[in-house]
């Protein structure tokens, strides 16, 4: 059991203040080991686990009961949402049925802290009868699961955060980041892009982020453009009807050289600006983006530039536009 350093608290720290602090500390100290154990024999364990998860034919099958089942089917959630195919079977139904979703060609990862949960019992049996490779995270790799399974990622022993040392705390927040990181190894491993990624999150908010610039863009008739050699006169109404506050400025191969913004129209407001041309006017080299790109990373571009629109662009001709507020309105921000 690792020993806690206490957090700085005063007199004036409010009791429920000191209590989330002291709870931040017993959670952190664990993590730490957590750490530092990958850096030492646990990491040779930990890869090996990654390159069974990797190459399995199947699905990844996790299980657990009571904290450690609910630890268990967030890490299928993270796995399945990040390329690896995972669901979660509940161990006593497993019992009555659910080995059915069993197959040889799956992984079994089962979690339990002591390494002695005795609904796991049928599905460890289950596994050995079949041939069904067997992971286990566990604190005890000497434990009944431990000394069953084909891989153990033994956690190192920290203390609960719970003052009574019985409420799992500090042992589920580690069990909890082991699956993130096995999931993020597994999602590195299988070289999944953000591309893939919005497969299987095409709703809410971080669907939104996952568009592609080419779903939100202004194209067609609706695309502001001028010839380099255009006269303000008729540039300035091509701008005015098309109303997304700025005009693309392209060359006699069609490609795009500049841009004339609201802001470029004030700084040259004056007797001259009609009498001048496009190209006159513009500000050349403007940022652009490809349509292949995601509306997260065009939002992205719009605010460290701050400007309110981007051209999209195909070697080197405009093709579109997407404007801050197509983006703002699609919920990508």
């Amino acid at each position: 059991m690792s020993t806690k350093s206490q957090p700085a608290t005063t007199s004036k720290t409010p009791p429920a203040i000191a209590s989330a602090l002291r709870t931040l500390e017993a959670e952190s100290s664990g993590l730490t080991a957590l750490a530092a154990a990958l850096q030492n024999g646990l990491g040779e364990t930990f890869q090996e686990a990654v390159r069974v998860l990797s190459s399995a034919a199947g699905r990844v099958i996790v299980s657990g009961i009571g904290k450690s089942g609910h630890i268990g089917r967030k890490i299928a959630a993270t796995l399945a949402s990040t390329g690896t195919p995972a669901f979660f079977i509940h161990p006593s139904e497993a019992a009555h049925g659910d080995l059915g979703m069993v197959t040889p060609k799956d992984v079994l990862l089962a979690i339990s802290w002591s390494g002695e949960t005795i609904e796991l019992k049928t599905l460890v049996t289950y596994s050995r009868r079949f041939g069904v490779p067997l992971i286990s995270i566990t604190s005890r790799a000497s434990s009944a699961l431990g000394q069953a399974s084909d891989i153990v990622i033994e956690l190192p022993r920290a203390s609960e955060a719970c003052p009574h040392g019985l409420a799992p705390t500090t042992s589920t927040t580690m069990q909890l980041v082991i699956g993130d990181c096995l999931a993020v190894a597994l999602l590195e491993a299988r070289g999944f892009t953000a591309t893939d990624f919005k497969v299987f999150h095409p709703g809410g908010s971080l669907g939104a982020q996952l568009k592609f610039v080419s779903d939100l863009m202004h194209k067609d008739d609706r695309l502001p453009l001028a010839r380099v050699d255009e006269p303000m006169t008729s540039a300035l109404v091509t701008m005015t009807q098309r109303a997304l506050g700025c005009l693309g400025i392209v060359d006699g191969d069609g490609k795009l050289v500049g841009i004339i913004t609201d802001g470029d129209l004030r700084r040259h407001m004056g007797p001259s600006l009609l009498s001048a041309t496009a190209g006159q006017i513009m500000t050349p080299n403007p940022k652009t983006i490809k349509p292949s790109a995601l509306a997260s990373s065009a939002l992205d571009i719009l605010n460290k530039s701050r400007i309110t629109a981007l051209f999209v662009v195909e070697a080197g001709r405009p093709i579109g536009l997407v404007h801050v507020h197509d983006l703002l309105r699609a919920s990508v921000a």
